[in-house]
């Protein structure tokens, strides 16, 4: 199936993933090297991400108003945009929680998180760059497999992590304010499936 004649939707998509990983490598640094007085600053770089994700958003969905004609239907590249844009807005989530509960110390399952999260946003790009060839899907699907055992990988993490914080004796607020941040980072991993099997289904309807 060739391209719209004027806009090549797949390397739009492609741009809006790579916003995507940017917010994931940001969210991992920051915390692997976290300073809580550096936290605004984080949340700024943060935030410009995720506007120019939204701004690319918007152009998609423009083009996909003004033409005629579009390589897969009209609203299934709309709804890959939008899901691609919550990725990245789950990303920066986490980044607001941990400033809103202001947490000092960060703890080492959630570095750990942000790994899975990196490697499932990096693995879900490959899936993107394949997608104009979805003819031919065997390296875009082996790469949506690889994001489903990743978001298995982020499953388990969060049932052991919310499990220690309840078997440590931590206070109370501290406990709290875990739950909910493993929670964000276990939804990060949930978005990149469900994109990754959105974008399967699609190609299996195409074939």
């Amino acid at each position: 199936m060739a391209f719209g004649r004027t806009n090549d939707y797949f390397k739009m998509l492609v741009g809006l993933i790579d916003y995507s990983c940017q917010a994931a490598v940001e969210l991992d640094s920051h915390l692997k090297d976290f300073d809580p007085e550096h936290l605004q600053l984080r949340l700024t770089k943060m935030h410009a991400i995720e506007n120019a994700a939204d701004e690319g958003v918007h152009e998609i969905y423009e083009k996909l108003m003004a033409e005629f004609i579009t390589p897969i239907d009209r609203e299934d590249i709309a709804s890959i945009a939008y899901m691609i844009d919550d990725i990245t807005d789950a990303i920066e989530d986490v980044l607001i929680k941990i400033y809103m509960f202001n947490l000092k110390t960060i703890l080492p399952e959630a570095c750990e998180f942000c790994e899975i999260i990196t490697a499932c946003c990096e693995t879900l790009r490959t899936v993107f760059r394949e997608f104009a060839n979805f003819k031919k899907p065997k390296a875009l699907q082996d790469a949506a497999v690889a994001v489903n055992t990743l978001e298995e990988d982020g499953d388990r993490l969060y049932m052991q992590s919310v499990r220690k914080l309840y078997v440590e004796n931590r206070s109370p607020l501290e406990v709290m304010a875990w739950t909910e941040v493993f929670y964000r980072l276990e939804k990060c991993c949930d978005r990149c499936e469900e994109t990754a099997n959105f974008v399967k289904g699609i190609v299996m309807k195409n074939s």
